[in-house]
């Protein structure tokens, strides 16, 4: 039989991971932020075959430092200013360390009560924080669910478009809107669904989807004889984080009887202070809304929130039900299943960490942290439009920073690699159209403007 960590031999090396884990907090900065390392070579430092017999704690933790550390890039280093955030914090660790050691399987009520009343009272604080419909609450007709992430979210979304609408013409003929600033996890959304035609509707000088130029594809299709079922607006797209007027594409959702998502999975944390809510206006009316409280809500990765405007669509869409999964609360109406809200039967305990980092820091906590990284943009951004070597490229409404050198695509590509190779700072080169620029995304839990001060100096002397 094997044999097991005795309590005590559990508490002593669980003080030993906890000590990695803060020594890791407190010397992060000092890495290089990009891995190094060469394809292969991680691999190469294991073994090619499992050990037969056991080993101590000691050597599992020493190949942390000996095996996982070179081949890791640093998302929690301050320096980071790429892609966007996925942040963690002290008090979602430690949530994700008691979830694993519940090890709770929460896919029905019935299988653990507090995994899905704890997320549901969560997500109806997050509703009044983020000023979103109070009918998306779980009292109302709507409600929310923790998912994997904003693409999964988005898949569901999709699905659900397809279903109501099945009766009316075959997926293949089915389409779905978006502007082509849109994640590309939409299109792939498409693709998994069966869904025939994933439509990119060009944007304005702002990167923003054009209403009127939806309307005009839409009539297009339908004289094709095709279906539109979906548009999907972004607040907050990933490559500029450009707003898409929710309010106005909601208009022609109605008029077509469409399904509207709102991808704000960066920018709805912005939303918990109040002068960002402008950004989501209309957003009383659509169907489905979706962001990533693991980007900049120091919620570690994976925790993404989904509401529904009304729950029964989804349900239905989603709902299968084999006898060994019956039981008397489901039977009795009076619980939610959220295996039922999408598409895995399985689910985590990821309530926990969510109710834990709100608990931690507070809605004025995390509304300072927010308005602090969105501060440092205005700053940089400040500071690029003043130096003639550079210019912003696109608007800068939350706390993601996009500019280009005025030598063209090669200085700016130049610039960026030279920023990454320097292993002090890490940024995104991106590309729209035939324009390249580089995309700083300030929002890492523990940015400050000393981090922000140094980027910029050394974006000045390697320009």
């Amino acid at each position: 039989m094997a044999r097991h960590m005795t309590p005590e031999e559990f508490r002593n090396n669980g003080y030993q991971i906890v000590d990695w884990i803060a020594r890791y907090m407190e010397e992060v900065e000092n890495y290089p932020i990009l891995s190094r390392v060469d394809a292969g070579e991680i691999a190469a430092r294991m073994p090619a075959s499992a050990p037969e017999q056991p080993e101590t704690f000691d050597t599992l933790i020493a190949d942390l430092d000996r095996v996982v550390m070179p081949g890791i890039t640093h998302w929690q280093s301050p320096n980071w200013f790429a892609y966007f955030p996925a942040n963690t914090s002290p008090p979602s660790i430690l949530a994700e360390f008691a979830a694993a050691g519940l090890g709770v399987q929460g896919m029905l009520w019935s299988t653990s009560p507090a995994a899905t009343e704890v997320e549901s009272r969560v997500l109806d604080w997050l509703v009044d924080m983020l000023a979103l419909p109070e009918s998306w609450k779980s009292t109302g007709p709507g409600g929310g669910v923790i998912q994997m992430s904003a693409s999964d979210a988005t898949h569901a979304a999709l699905v659900v478009a397809r279903h109501r609408r099945r009766g009316d013409a075959s997926a293949e003929d089915m389409v779905v809107y978006v502007s082509d600033q849109a994640h590309s996890s939409i299109e792939k959304g498409c693709t998994v669904a069966g869904i025939g035609h994933c439509r990119k509707i060009a944007t304005d000088s702002e990167f923003a989807l054009d209403a009127d130029r939806l309307e005009s594809q839409i009539v297009e299709d339908l004289a094709a004889g095709l279906l539109p079922i979906a548009v999907v607006s972004a607040v907050g797209t990933t490559a500029t984080t450009a707003v898409d007027p929710v309010r106005a594409i909601d208009a022609v959702a109605k008029r077509h009887m469409m399904w509207h998502h709102v991808d704000a999975a960066y920018a709805g944390t912005a939303m918990v202070c109040p002068e960002f809510r402008p950004f989501q206006d209309g957003v009383e009316l659509v169907d489905s809304y979706t962001f990533n409280p693991h980007k900049w809500m120091m919620v570690n990765f994976d925790c993404n929130v989904l509401w529904v405007a009304d729950r029964a669509p989804l349900i239905d869409t989603m709902s299968i039900l084999p006898p060994y999964l019956r039981n008397e609360a489901s039977d009795s109406g009076a619980v939610i299943d959220y295996r039922d809200w999408h598409v895995p039967l399985g689910r985590r305990f990821r309530a926990l960490k969510l109710w834990w980092v709100i608990r931690s820091y507070g809605v004025e906590g995390i509304r300072s942290f927010v308005r602090s990284h969105v501060l440092l943009a205005n700053d940089l951004a400040a500071r690029i439009e003043a130096d003639d070597r550079f210019e912003i490229t696109a608007p800068h409404p939350f706390a993601l920073v996009c500019f280009a050198h005025t030598d063209g695509n090669d200085a700016t590509r130049d610039l960026a690699e030279a920023l990454n190779d320097s292993g002090d700072v890490a940024v995104t080169p991106s590309v729209i159209g035939e324009r390249w620029f580089i995309r700083v995304s300030i929002g890492q839990t523990y940015t400050e403007r000393s981090h922000v001060d140094y980027l910029w100096e050394l974006i000045d002397r390697l320009a």
